[in-house]
């Protein structure tokens, strides 16, 4: 199910009578901004009931995204994100290559100028990132990306640190208005691709791949998908342990 307007949109992925799963695109935000309504709001719309989000994505980043359909559902879903009991992989790209291939990212998230952050050697505010990437075309860098913690612009920081900024991200990228040479970004190239987590005894599991944006309809993109990366939680994770 597509809901559209104002330029914007999402699909229901999934609907259980405790939750729904949506998939969200870029360029809305969650809540209502200056000029339209929120993603939280067009939901309800949608469904003709209340939802309760429990995690949240950046205005810029497209994808999973869970929402209650009860205060109580909430409160429990809520703390699952908090307490690091869900498992989330995103993709996302760039246009640089990362000082190393794979690896871990980790650290305290200060804030910066304006509206950015920095990752720092502190531990308070710590954020822990995970990553592969692959190449999958001359300038272009394909990265699979776990969260092990829900900070603020963390996979966007945590690229950056790496020296592989995200491709469209007007925050994190200093040329994203200097690439009409090479990549001319028509969005910011991150998306929330696979959820999973267990809820009073069943496991569920979701996926939505990323369908709005050239760059990641590319059939390298796919290939990488469906060959190294067709089953990513069964890559070599370290997990939150040191």
């Amino acid at each position: 199910m597509s809901h559209t307007g104002a330029g914007t949109a999402f699909q229901i992925v999934s609907q259980d009578p405790r939750f729904v799963v949506i998939d969200k695109s870029p360029g809305i935000s969650m809540h209502k901004d200056d000029q339209a309504a929120g993603l939280a709001m067009r939901l309800e719309q949608a469904l003709g009931q209340k939802v309760w989000p429990v995690h949240r994505l950046d205005r810029m980043t497209s994808g999973l995204v869970v929402f209650a359909l009860s205060a109580e559902m909430a409160a429990e879903l809520s703390a699952a994100f908090a307490e690091q009991q869900v498992s989330k992989l995103y993709l996302a790209l760039s246009d640089r290559k990362p000082v190393k291939k794979q690896g871990r990212i980790e650290g305290g998230m200060a804030r910066s100028r304006r509206s950015s952050w920095r990752l720092t050697r502190d531990t308070e505010n710590f954020a822990r990132t995970e990553f592969y990437s692959a190449s999958i075309k001359p300038g272009l860098r394909a990265f699979l990306c776990r969260p092990y913690t829900g900070k603020t612009h963390q996979i966007r920081v945590a690229l950056k640190s790496v020296g592989a900024p995200i491709i469209g991200d007007p925050v994190y990228h200093e040329k994203v208005e200097q690439l009409s040479d090479r990549i001319q970004p028509d969005r910011g190239y991150l998306h929330a691709w696979q959820l999973r987590f267990a809820l009073q005894g069943e496991t569920f599991a979701f996926r939505a791949d990323p369908t709005l944006g050239s760059l990641f309809n590319l059939p390298e993109l796919a290939d990488l998908l469906s060959t190294d990366w067709s089953d990513p939680f069964s890559l070599r994770w370290h997990g939150a342990s040191n």
